[in-house]
Formats: structure tokens, sequence, C-alpha cells
């Protein structure tokens, strides 16, 4: 992290952490939604079986695959939208906020960003 804003030399720095957060859920999302239809693929398998169980083995088999690989793939996709959220913040955006004046910058001090 930088010791100091490039603008008015404050120690005062803050994260905005903005793509960290966006892929973050985004990956969640995805890995939900794809976790969910592989998982409701698998359930139907686990519902043909459980149907040895009677109806309500079928039911629990398909239900709970489809929500535990829902889970899974959540859980899944949003590691991976963190750490690919952390590399665009520290590499593409401008992450850093200065909390004295405003001031955007990144730790490459050739990419400064004149916005507040």
């Amino acid at each position: 992290m930088p010791e100091q804003c490039p603008n008015c030399q404050s120690v005062r720095i803050g994260k905005k952490n903005y793509g960290k957060k966006t892929a973050g859920v985004v990956g969640a999302s995805a890995g939900s939604y794809g976790g969910y239809i592989a998982a409701a693929t698998g359930g139907r398998v686990g519902a043909s079986i459980g149907i040895a169980a009677g109806p309500v083995g079928a039911a629990v088999g398909g239900i709970g695959g489809a929500l535990i690989g829902a889970l899974l793939g959540g859980a899944t996709g949003a590691s991976a939208g963190v750490i690919l959220g952390e590399v665009l913040d520290e590499r593409v955006f401008d992450n850093y906020r200065c909390l004295d004046c405003g001031y955007s910058f990144s730790t490459d001090p050739d990419s400064r960003d004149a916005s507040r």
C-alpha cells in the first residue's frame, strides 16, 4: 500500500476494492447458476435412485442435490471472482483513495487519476 497520497502527501489512505466486490458477486452468481444446473442434472439421477426409497426419497435426492450444487458452485465462483477482482484492483483500477483530499490513485505513479 502506498505510504502517502501523491496529491496532498497525507498518510490517511483507504482502499475502494470495487473490482474485488463486483467480481466476487458476479462469480458467485455464475457459480451458483452453473452449480445448480449441473446438480439438477445429477439431482434427476439422484431422484431416480431415490425412488427405491419412495416418493420422499426421490424428492430429497433431487432437491438436496440441486441445493448443494448451487451452494458449492456459488462458493467456488465467489472465490475465483474475488481473486480476479484483487488483480484488477491492484493492476487496472485506481484502488487507493486519500481520506483527506479524496484523490484516487493506483500504486503505479505514472497512472494518476485527477478525478476526485
